[in-house]
């Protein structure tokens, strides 16, 4: 998720504090505007309060992409591709709804955290864009890595259940990232604009939700009952390494973090469903 990508296409505003029926509703053109590329109107105003509620409809905007990249798996099913080939597309789909805009974030933090141990180093590194040769190689091994586990889940039958899980439960991870709890590592940008956003009790809930309707993943009969709380779980706590990292390394969040997180979540989720 790029420091330079424009939040919801739009600047923020400096009109009256909205309303809660229209800070809702800005809220989630500013998730759909910023995490898909789906032709939403921009947001009429952006403030703290509103990236807040952005943050917190990410799981929402998650399900629009797993509804897309569904299709897509189902499709490949009746058309009897090869499963690797049904994963990479149904991968590929989700990537360009979203504009590569996670994909980016992981490939510019895995440049910062390996150029330099100077936090300030690391930052201008990660706010320039380019990808070096650390950022390239772990995009490929993370993109294998999601698209091996996503191809042996479609070879068992699963691979729309397993598909909506990880997409869904990857993106819980934006209001987990988002409480009081992590800083921001700039004053400006998307990370300074939503860290701190999302209340702590809000953030719970949407995790402890999404953890809950994962059980019914079982009832597929290609997923074992114990696999979508486990997948879960283990993405959030694989997003949760490396948050710390970059906390430690970068002193808090940037746009481009919370993207590494989304992709190494979807990763870590697509592992265990694969088993």
């Amino acid at each position: 998720m790029a420091e330079h990508e424009q939040v919801g296409g739009t600047a923020p505003g400096s009109g009256d504090d909205p309303s809660p029926g229209h800070a809702a509703g800005d809220g989630l053109r500013m998730a759909f505007g910023t995490l898909t590329a789906l032709p939403v109107p921009a947001p009429r105003t952006v403030d703290r309060r509103i990236a807040g509620v952005a943050m917190t409809a990410a799981p929402l905007a998650g399900l629009a992409l797993a509804v897309g990249a569904g299709v897509v798996v189902w499709l490949g099913g009746l058309l009897g591709l090869p499963a690797f080939a049904v994963a990479a597309l149904a991968l590929a789909t989700t990537a360009l709804a979203t504009r590569g805009l996670h994909l980016d974030g992981l490939a510019d933090t895995a440049d910062g955290l390996g150029a330099s141990y100077d936090r300030d180093r690391a930052l201008d590194i990660m706010r320039r864009g380019d990808a070096g040769p650390t950022g390239v190689a772990t995009l490929v091994l993370v993109l294998l890595a999601q698209t091996g586990a996503l191809a042996s889940v479609v070879a068992t039958g699963a691979g729309v259940t397993g598909l909506v899980v990880a997409v869904v439960a990857s993106r819980v991870v934006l209001p987990l990232c988002c409480t009081r709890f992590v800083p921001s590592a700039r004053p400006e940008g998307l990370g300074a604009a939503v860290a701190g956003a999302v209340p702590v009790p809000v953030a719970a809930a949407i995790a402890l939700s999404v953890a809950a309707l994962s059980v019914l993943a079982g009832f597929d009969p290609a997923v074992a009952w114990w696999q979508g709380p486990v997948a879960v779980l283990t993405g959030w706590c694989a997003a949760g390494v490396l948050l710390a990292r970059c906390v430690r390394r970068l002193g808090g969040v940037t746009g481009d973090v919370l993207g590494a997180c989304v992709e190494t979540a979807l990763a870590a989720t697509l592992v265990i469903l694969s088993i």
